[in-house]
């Protein structure tokens, strides 16, 4: 029961974040969890800091997404952990499609954010065996 319940309080601020363009908060920039970097990217540009959160939304996936694909494939003839198209999206395709992803998945919210994007990466960008 108390699991239910913690999910549908995730879910309602993942998604008020995301829909409503919630208010940054300095503590947002500590990334403590998804719902902290769904809140940086999804900023309003009437926010304060909406300048800083989109720039630090922006470096924060492209360091995560540098440093996963640097990781490579865990085992001699494994694929890599995921397979970008080509052409390959932009950053702000990239985010974008973050975004909705964790909307549709508001399980994730409480979750450490570089661990939400590499589930985001897997899923949506799997690689061919």
């Amino acid at each position: 029961m108390k699991r239910a319940i913690a999910a549908a309080l995730a879910a309602a601020s993942l998604t008020a974040a995301a829909s409503a363009g919630a208010a940054v908060t300095r503590d947002d920039f500590l990334v403590r969890n998804t719902a902290s970097l769904v809140s940086l990217c999804s900023v309003q540009p009437q926010d304060p800091m909406a300048v800083q959160a989109l720039h630090f939304c922006h470096g924060y996936v492209a360091g995560v997404a540098d440093q996963y694909q640097a990781m490579g494939a865990p085992r001699p003839g494994e694929p890599p952990p995921y397979c970008l198209p080509e052409p390959r999206p932009s950053r702000s395709q990239a985010v974008e499609m973050f975004l909705a992803w964790a909307k549709a998945n508001p399980a994730e919210a409480k979750a450490e954010a570089v661990d939400s994007l590499f589930r985001f990466a897997r899923a949506t960008w799997p690689c061919k065996r």
